[in-house]
């Protein structure tokens, strides 16, 4: 005659098991959308849905996108991008330690965990959301590697009001598409990337024209050193 395990030791192991399915399947299921992002453009993400200016947006390659702009976002958003796996320990440290001493907030997030949050997670910050990204920033550093996310970056990164992208960006400011953007140029929509709703490529004034101009003479030193040899 078979025994049945006690009522309260099956209640238990429900309870075990059903956040076990849960993670596994998120999991799961995480893996399953980084690897079709591997090889196809994300078609919407949820800063996108949520905007209540619409959508602009389109989609090119990275070898159709100037390397100017690489090299603008790599100044103006992450030097070492080419040399980490996904974190820079010491820009995130440095942001921490301003971050605490009041005055304007400074970012540490690296261009890779910014591609994580923008194509998988949803804008704000908050614990929960921290610990996804870091999540989905190992798994795109583990699958998909330096020049295709640095390709996704350039597609999904928010760059004016209702606009997303470089290549819709550059159309917006510069009536022409990121293929032929000048380092002027690249910098200057690099500029706008932290507030690219309070800030315009066009015509920039005070910090945002400061910003563009110093993002301008480091592209050469990104070019020169090689900080962008991981996207040739």
């Amino acid at each position: 005659m078979t025994s049945l395990a006690p009522a309260p030791r099956r209640r238990r192991f429900r309870w075990i098991s059903i956040p076990l399915k849960i993670v596994g399947g998120f999991i799961l299921l995480s893996l399953l959308m980084v690897a079709i992002y591997r090889f196809l453009p994300p078609p919407v993400t949820l800063t996108m849905l949520f905007d209540p200016n619409g959508i602009t947006k389109d989609w090119k390659s990275l070898d159709e996108i100037d390397p100017n702009m690489a090299r603008a976002a790599i100044a103006a958003e992450d030097g070492k991008f080419c040399a980490h796996h996904g974190f820079d320990v010491d820009a995130i440290a440095r942001a921490a330690i301003h971050n605490a001493s009041g005055g304007r907030i400074r970012g540490g997030s690296t261009i890779s965990q910014q591609t994580a949050k923008n194509v998988f997670l949803w804008q704000g910050g908050g614990f929960v959301r921290k610990g996804l990204e870091a999540w989905f920033t190992v798994l795109i550093e583990a699958m998909w590697g330096k020049p295709r996310i640095m390709e996704v970056y350039l597609n999904v990164a928010e760059t004016g009001i209702g606009t997303y992208g470089v290549q819709a960006g550059a159309i917006r400011y510069f009536r022409h598409g990121a293929g032929k953007l000048t380092r002027a140029e690249a910098a200057r929509i690099a500029a706008v990337l932290p507030l690219p709703k309070k800030r315009a490529a066009v015509a920039p004034s005070g910090f945002t024209r400061r910003y563009g101009n110093s993002i301008a003479r480091r592209i050469g030193v990104v070019q020169r050193d090689g900080l962008d040899q991981c996207l040739k």
